[in-house]
């Protein structure tokens, strides 16, 4: 990834969804030739000259201090992930060649603890959306992801390239747009991981709908919100979800899909429950 040309689509994106309203700035009169705020008006905003900003912006300006980015946080709204991408972006230039990410392990203690989590679904998201491990509801609920090879445990290659997804993911398109957001983070902190180029290559030759959202540079990590699924069986699901960065890996995530006790969803995951338990027994 050539950070220099992803610095300056992300700032040129950041700006272009600013109006001069939302940033507090009157109209001059001049016409705006693209949407958003003009580089002077950022620069202004951010405590920088013009000059210095549109080299910045072009990649050409080094490393800024401190003060300079917490200018541009501010000036460009920039959320929690924003910041920690820019942040990324600004590191120092890694070597060039791809490199292999060694492989993310989860400890036999969490494993116990999905299992112990057996009301509701639950896995670990690892790296580049990797499943890394997941309990029996949860692959009922999502899909069954401990049927698949290794290498195709992902929930972007899920999200974006399995057709039954489709059907079963309430707000798909929101849901698989996040989720290209996600890898956009990822993508920011390991520029020379050589598995997620790879993903990110076949995403864009076989998911029509990955190359506009890529290109739209959002960039998002979960923490917690609601998710609906539609299950052949028991009908539709409703969750509260919470995702949990684990303290000796911040690279895994723990995600819950909780229930209301009593409601309709938490009956039908105890049908999944006995249904499964079925199927194990046979």
């Amino acid at each position: 990834m050539d950070r220099s040309a992803e610095l300056s689509d992300f700032l040129r994106s950041r700006r272009a969804r600013l109006s001069p309203d939302e940033a507090g700035i009157a109209e001059d009169g001049r016409a705006r030739r693209v949407p958003g705020l003009r580089r002077d008006e950022v620069s202004r905003l951010a405590g920088v000259s013009t000059e210095y900003y549109t080299r910045l912006e072009q990649g050409r300006a080094g490393s800024p201090s401190p003060e300079v980015v917490e200018g541009l946080c501010q000036a460009l709204r920039l959320d929690l992930a924003e910041r920690e991408h820019l942040n990324d972006l600004l590191a120092r230039p890694t070597p060039v060649r791809r490199t292999a990410v060694a492989p993310q392990r989860v400890r036999p203690g969490l494993h116990l603890l999905l299992q112990t989590l057996d009301h509701v679904p639950a896995f670990i998201v690892g790296r580049r959306t990797d499943v890394l491990a997941a309990n029996r509801l949860a692959c009922e609920v999502v899909t069954d992801f401990e049927a698949l090879p290794v290498p195709q445990r992902n929930l972007a290659r899920y999200y974006l390239l399995d057709p039954e997804a489709r059907q079963r993911v309430g707000d798909w398109e929101q849901i698989a747009a996040e989720t290209v957001a996600m890898l956009r983070l990822d993508a920011g902190r390991f520029p020379n991981d050589r598995r997620l180029s790879d993903l990110l290559g076949e995403l864009t030759l076989r998911s029509p709908e990955f190359p506009s959202w890529w290109n739209n540079h959002h960039v998002l990590r979960r923490t917690h919100g609601t998710k609906r699924y539609h299950h052949p069986e028991v009908g539709e699901l409703h969750f509260s979800y919470e995702a949990l960065h684990l303290p000796d890996d911040t690279d895994q995530l723990l995600c819950v899909y909780n229930v209301e006790p009593g409601s309709a969803t938490a009956d039908s995951l105890r049908l999944l429950e006995a249904f499964s338990g079925r199927n194990q027994r046979a």
